[in-house]
């Protein structure tokens, strides 16, 4: 039997014990129960004071907003037996809400079974079991105004904040900080620089139990998990708890690729449309219409925000993408990765290479030992890199232009770039003039985007 197998055997179901709501003057904390085998884990939730603007709460509401949080949060401790059975002693949820949760589970979860050799159909990974009849009911009378903007510090949500800089007045800034990973400095040092103060900014922290990682190491399953899930239901609190009309993300038409051909395998899956749409449905019918979740660049490729990004300078020493360098202080690009070598090829058609070289501190594009990601990020090997990329067309897209840039000033082609030229065809599709119109962006603001291309 597999490893996964004899986890799975061993420890067939987790449950969604309790949540225990701590509210006092200074802060709003939640600590949630689950339990896997004889494990007890408690991790946590803490939304300081100084965040909360509403005055007018609905503490039945708000209640379910938590406890919901709770069942998107279970995420991260299901992972390390890949259970049977989630059982739900917290609350009640219905059958729609059961969907929409192993709909997340089994499609945010994709490159997790993927790497984990595990193969089970839909209908056989896993089933719920509802041991609680608590229902919420609550009224919600609030007016809802402005935008909530989730700040990650690199390229896509500096062009958001661009985008919406004309309605600053009306904008909040909202970071989730987890105890695993250090202070995210890019993304404060981008909120600066696009003229926001700390009285701008709201924080959602969350505390894993330090149980998982020390089991992740003891040999338990792990893998990538739909983190931009959880910001979805994180956001939707401190919307309410702010009373922000708009949560605005920065997903891009792009995330809606898998990575691997012929399977149901995306590493960017709580980025997509799909989960987008989902995520909004299930707002709409179990929270409420007055509050809506929305990426703003969903109309744009990778190749169109990176050409508006590169219309910004003042954030060039600032934006930082590399996921390996955010579980370390985050303030570099750790120049091996497929994401700092995709971010740095979608940028050369717009910025130049000696600019991009300063920001990396080396030309990526001269990497001999970069070939293989290269070659994955373009297509032409076994799969995408399971990282928040671009297309394949894009990244050709970028190769052809960079390539034509540098032909015409007459400079040599670094070592990348000369290999694409030398093996694969130009991209000839005018990716620059794409708008996709299945978004869900506020007319008001299609025109905004518009504005920046």
């Amino acid at each position: 039997m597999t490893n996964y197998q004899l986890l799975r055997d061993k420890y067939p179901t987790i449950i969604y014990k309790n949540y225990e709501i701590i509210n006092d003057t200074k802060s709003l904390k939640v600590i949630y129960t689950y339990i896997l085998g004889e494990y007890t884990f408690t991790p946590n939730i803490t939304i300081s004071k100084d965040y909360i603007t509403n005055t007018n709460i609905d503490n039945n509401f708000l209640e379910m907003l938590l406890f919901n949080y709770g069942l998107v949060n279970i995420i991260n401790y299901y992972k390390l037996s890949c259970p049977k059975k989630i059982i739900i002693e917290a609350a009640f949820i219905d059958n729609g809400q059961i969907e929409f949760f192993k709909k997340l589970i089994y499609n945010g979860l994709s490159e997790y079974f993927y790497r984990n050799h595990i193969d089970l159909a839909y209908d056989e990974f896993v089933t719920f079991e509802i041991k609680s009849n608590k229902k919420f009911t609550f009224h919600i009378t609030n007016h809802f105004d402005g935008n909530l903007i989730l700040v990650g510090g690199g390229k896509d949500s500096i062009v958001s904040l661009e985008i919406l800089k004309d309605e600053k007045d009306k904008n909040l800034c909202f970071l989730l900080e987890r105890n695993i990973y250090p202070k995210n400095m890019p993304s404060y040092n981008s909120i600066y620089q696009a003229g926001y103060t700390d009285d701008d900014i709201i924080i959602f922290e969350s505390e894993i139990d330090s149980l998982l990682l020390k089991l992740n190491k003891e040999g338990f399953l792990n893998g990538h998990i739909p983190f931009s899930s959880q910001l979805a239901f994180a956001s939707y609190i401190m919307a309410y708890l702010n009373n922000k009309k708009y949560i605005v993300v920065s997903n891009e038409a792009s995330s809606n690729e898998g990575n691997i051909e012929g399977k149901n395998v995306n590493h960017q899956y709580s980025k997509s449309m799909e989960f987008e749409n989902d995520f909004r449905s299930y707002t709409q019918k179990y929270f409420s219409n007055k509050i809506e979740y929305f990426s703003l660049l969903r109309p744009l490729l990778e190749i169109q925000i990176a050409k508006i990004f590169a219309k910004y300078p003042k954030y060039y020493n600032i934006f930082r993408s590399c996921n390996l360098s955010s579980k370390n202080t985050g303030t570099n690009w750790c120049c091996n990765c497929p994401k700092c070598l995709f971010i740095f090829i979608i940028l050369s058609p717009y910025m130049e290479l000696e600019t991009l070289s300063k920001i990396f501190s080396i030309n990526l594009l001269e990497k001999e030992e970069l070939l293989e990601t290269f070659k994955e990020l373009l297509g032409y090997s076994i799969n995408k890199p399971f990282e928040c990329v671009g297309t394949f067309n894009e990244v050709r897209y970028a190769c052809t232009k960079t390539i034509e840039k540098l032909t015409k000033e007459e400079k040599d082609l670094p070592y990348l770039l000369k290999y694409y030229q030398e093996h694969y065809p130009k991209e000839e599709e005018k990716l620059e003039e794409y708008f996709n119109n299945d978004n869900n962006v506020p007319i008001n603001y299609i025109e905004k985007i518009k504005k920046e291309l």
